[in-house]
């Protein structure tokens, strides 16, 4: 991985903050869709370049010029983000703006990818069909959707999304290419580090001008284990063996298994690791203001199912990518998955610092227990 790459990153570090301060401000089930659908947008900027920058050194001159063009456009979608479901007045339109923004990103990939391969006609075709099935169509819905509100906004809007993700499948493997699997992997590895980083935000945010006391210090630590347990279920287990049987592939089955298990289902692992964050912020500051909230206060709402449907989401998002990868199901993350989904019900009755304790308990038992079925070892530093 290239410095260039990791610079590049940096934009979505926001970005991802973004979402998460998106449903924190207003945390019912229409924002939290609507929230997704930003973030599946925002992901699929990120995936294209990705791609790209598996075939192509993103520190070459002309490459860099693009990524560095990017950054800035994807920078101002970030900066959309707030008001792409309530756009404040005096200003430029933010919805109009965060849909012209996301085409400029895939009209420059699909530039950026026909100009680095003159002579691959494969790839030429495949891009024509992506422009016409998974561009140009999604793209219309986003800017009708941009002129409406509510409802009618956010499904419009998912419906661009289905249509997008759907239409790669569509176009078909062929003329993609992976040229390092293990460069792939350790893009979409930093990518899900920086979505565990920015829960560890999310923790300090939630009790940030506050004054520090035991219990923010019991509930502090314990967000952190729950991203450590998270942490370990994927970068113990998931991502090595995915990457070794991407390896041990060639051509379109490369092509294919890295689509499904990074481009589609990397994306709920992220989605999984902001709901989390939106629960742990929301629990740290109830925890942290004491003027308001009473220790024995339990989180209320959609908050009370993100802080541990967050982890459900994540592990089953990891369930399905060993068994995408291995051909074998995992009954420990599925289990773990949908137990942690309907945890909410029991999250609404118990103190807000309870639920964030049994869930960190229950994340890294999960954790190890996993690991120790699944036959893994820890890593140890070379």
């Amino acid at each position: 991985m290239t410095p260039a790459e990791l610079f590049f990153d940096l934009v979505f570090v926001y970005a991802i903050t973004q979402v998460t301060a998106l449903m924190a401000a207003d945390p019912t089930p229409l924002r939290l869709l609507g929230a997704m659908v930003v973030l599946a947008l925002l992901w699929w900027c990120w995936c294209c370049f990705a791609w790209l920058g598996n075939v192509v050194r993103a520190d070459s001159g002309v490459m860099f010029s693009v990524l560095v063009a990017v950054m800035v456009v994807v920078l101002v979608v970030s900066l959309t983000v707030p008001e792409v479901y309530a756009d404040l007045s005096g200003g430029l339109y933010a919805p109009l703006v965060f849909v012209l923004c996301y085409g400029a990103v895939r009209l420059l990939h699909l530039v950026s990818y026909w100009i680095s391969s003159p002579g691959d006609d494969a790839l030429h075709a495949t891009l024509r069909r992506t422009a016409l099935l998974s561009v140009a169509p999604p793209f219309v819905l986003l800017l009708v959707g941009s002129t409406l509100t509510g409802v009618a906004q956010t499904l419009v809007w998912l419906g661009a999304v289905l249509i997008d993700y759907c239409g790669i499948y569509v176009t078909g493997a062929s003329g993609w290419r992976v040229a390092s699997p293990a460069h792939f992997a350790e893009r979409h590895g930093l990518i899900v580090i920086i979505a565990l980083g920015e829960s560890i935000v999310a923790i300090g945010v939630g009790v940030s001008g506050l004054p520090l006391s035991v219990p923010v210090l019991a509930a502090a630590a314990a967000g952190v284990m729950v991203v450590a347990g998270l942490w370990r279920v994927y970068f113990q287990q998931i991502s090595d063996r995915a990457e070794h049987r991407l390896t041990t592939l060639h051509g379109d089955a490369r092509t294919r298994l890295a689509r499904d298990v990074y481009t589609f289902l990397h994306l709920p692992l992220v989605a999984g690791v902001v709901l989390t964050a939106l629960g742990m912020k929301k629990a740290l500051h109830q925890v942290a203001d004491s003027k308001h909230y009473d220790l024995s206060e339990p989180l209320h709402g959609l908050v009370a199912w993100a802080l541990a449907g967050g982890v459900g989401v994540f592990l089953l998002a990891a369930a399905a990518i060993v068994l995408r990868t291995d051909g074998r199901g995992s009954v420990v993350l599925a289990v773990g998955g949908l137990g942690c989904l309907c945890a909410g019900a029991v999250v609404v009755l118990i103190p807000a610092l309870l639920a964030l304790v049994l869930l960190a308990a229950g994340v890294t038992g999960g954790a190890v227990l996993y690991s120790r079925r699944a036959g893994g070892t820890l890593r140890t530093a070379a």
